[in-house]
């Protein structure tokens, strides 16, 4: 064992740490990185505030495709769902962009340079695929709603309004499914991630957070939630703090859990992409 290697814990299982991860040719960097996903297929995408926008990695670490997407103001999250679609967050575009798993363009949700009050969007933060195809949508910079579209891109529902109460907002900046099929709702600027079901009833909330920035299912049910401590919290399936580590750079922006178990974390200040690999 090098004896400069680091290891974290969260619950019952022990991650080395590995950070810079991801093999870059010299005249790339991860300057402006955003946020990470896994692909179905077990790759690795990275979002980057720079073209090009997406950069794509082997699970071993190679980097395999660079998408360039010129029209993308400032990338905020990218998430890819079971379907194989990927939506990629353009908050300073007020727009989401639902792209094919080789990285091309399907269909784009908002108008750009158009934003709205109470309405989508105004700087959106994220957006998650539901099993059925419906699309969910964290619009939580300039507005502090939840939007609804059916997946054809129609608005069904839009909940939330500025507040400190229950379905109320300040900066809504991350959501994603359980697997209960649960929205989990990371609600920046109130220390929570609020809990809701699919029709927009609050369930419950997380909280003992400080600016929760990202949030990723577990297998078993649990929940990662990464903060601005910076910490990486590991909740079980019934809201239970069970395990907690830091993050290594100033914020973990972006979350992943790969289909190894390996948590991907992609931190800003210094601007790298981290591995936390299960040992």
């Amino acid at each position: 064992m090098n004896a400069l290697e680091q290891f974290v814990a969260l619950g019952e299982r022990r991650y080395r740490v590995e950070r810079p991860w991801g093999k870059l040719p010299a005249y790339l960097s991860f300057t402006g990185i955003a946020d990470v996903t896994a692909l179905p297929s077990g790759k690795i995408a990275v979002l980057r505030r720079a073209d090009p926008a997406v950069l794509v990695f082997a699970a071993d670490g190679p980097l395999v495709h660079r998408w360039s997407m010129p029209d993308v103001v400032a990338g905020h999250y990218i998430r890819a769902s079971a379907s194989g679609k990927i939506f990629l967050t353009d908050f300073d575009g007020h727009r989401i962009f639902i792209l094919d798993g080789d990285g091309r363009c399907e269909q784009i949700l908002g108008k750009r340079d158009q934003p709205k009050f109470g309405a989508p969007f105004s700087h959106p933060a994220d957006a998650v695929e539901a099993p059925d195809g419906e699309i969910f949508v964290a619009d939580g910079y300039g507005n502090s709603n939840i939007h609804r579209f059916a997946r054809d891109g129609t608005l069904l529902a839009t909940w939330g309004k500025p507040g400190k109460g229950r379905l109320e907002f300040s900066t809504p900046h991350a959501v994603a499914f359980d697997r209960a099929g649960r929205l989990l709702v990371c609600d920046r600027e109130n220390n929570r991630v609020q809990i809701l079901d699919r029709s927009g009833q609050w369930l419950g909330e997380l909280d003992g957070l400080y600016k929760p920035m990202a949030v990723e299912p577990m297998p078993d049910g649990g929940v990662l939630v990464t903060d601005h401590t910076p910490r990486l919290s590991l909740f079980s399936a019934d809201g239970k703090l069970v395990g907690r580590c830091r993050t290594f750079g100033t914020v973990g922006h972006g979350l992943a859990l790969a289909p190894d178990g390996s948590i991907f974390v992609a931190e800003m200040g210094p601007d790298m992409l981290t591995r936390l690999a299960p040992v």
